[in-house]
């Protein structure tokens, strides 16, 4: 059985002094992918660290097939797979159960992450996460891990007159489900480029009792223009100035973004605070995987382990 094959200290490509705070950080992280853009990777193993766990995104007419053969073979390649279960297309609580009978008798998925889902309208008799975990179908089959979504600057869809009252409401309702179930729980959260209102949310929540351990969402390097329309169309909210203020320099307009900033700071802030409830980095890979994925080994994370080190 093949271990984690972390870069020695003395093998690390960029130059500088190391940032141990960041390095200790990056480790564990995430990353998210569709089956579209999975197709395009000849072999993960050449790009992610073994036993990372990569999340499945399931975007609206991607057939349950193509999703759950996504996550075979990713599964088969020494992954950790963790598919999204968007409420708002899943048709009722037996379409539920086959997709959940699939993933686990294909490729052997113990963990989801569970979300309403980017659709105006529910397919079905669903329309949050929360309805998804009522029925029970997760504990059920024994799922070892569930998680569901973080809004750090609050969210225009949930919350339509402003404010936070709805998503507070409804972390509250997930912060007594994680007290029942057996499944260890996380907030996989949308991206965001400020790392202040990220330190202000999750000190929000503590306050709050709400101590669920938050992944992070972070956009992995990308054009900034890429950045910039995601960005819009996900409704992130006061830290885009910071996208837009780079925009307004021409010096860095034409260079690709880089997360650099904002995980040096909350990583910093994690080793002054050590409670700070951020427990892993997750990475939307908006610039591409191999991107992402060189950036953040340049930048303190875990190497994937060559090929030959993976055999027996």
């Amino acid at each position: 059985m093949a271990l984690l094959n972390f870069r020695k200290r003395d093998d690390k490509p960029v130059d500088g002094p190391r940032n141990e705070n960041l390095e200790a950080f990056m480790q564990g992280y995430s990353i998210e992918v569709m089956p579209r853009t999975a197709s395009k990777v000849e072999n993960f193993r050449d790009l992610l660290p073994e036993g990372t766990r990569i999340y499945v995104a399931h975007i609206e007419g991607t057939p349950i097939e193509e999703m759950v053969a996504t996550a075979k073979r990713i599964a088969d390649e020494g992954y950790s797979v963790m598919p999204h279960f968007p409420a708002r297309i899943i048709k009722d609580a037996a379409t539920l159960e086959n997709w959940i009978a699939m993933y686990q008798g294909e490729a052997g998925v113990e963990q989801a992450l569970l979300l309403a889902g980017g659709v105006a309208e529910p397919h079905g008799d669903f329309h949050s996460s929360m309805q998804l975990m009522e029925t029970g179908l997760f504990d059920k089959a024994g799922f070892k891990r569930l998680h569901v979504a973080g809004h750090p600057e609050g969210n225009r869809d949930i919350d339509t007159k402003g404010g936070d009252a709805v998503v507070m409401d409804a972390l509250r309702w997930k912060q007594k489900f994680n007290e029942t179930t057996d499944a260890e729980m996380a907030l996989a959260t949308q991206f965001a480029f400020d790392a202040d209102p990220i330190i202000a949310w999750a000190d929000r929540l503590a306050a709050e009792g709400i101590d669920i351990p938050i992944h992070i969402g972070i956009a992995g390097p990308a054009k900034l223009q890429t950045l910039i329309k995601f960005a819009i169309a996900c409704g992130v909210g006061p830290s885009l100035k910071v996208l837009q203020k780079r925009a307004m320099d021409v010096s860095k307009l034409l260079l690709p973004y880089e997360p650099t900033d904002v995980l040096t700071k909350l990583a910093a802030h994690k080793a002054k605070n050590p409670d700070f409830n951020v427990e892993r980095v997750h990475f939307f890979p908006l610039g591409g995987i191999k991107t992402n994925a060189k950036w953040a080994t340049d930048n303190g994370g875990p190497a994937a382990a060559p090929a030959s080190d993976l055999q027996g």
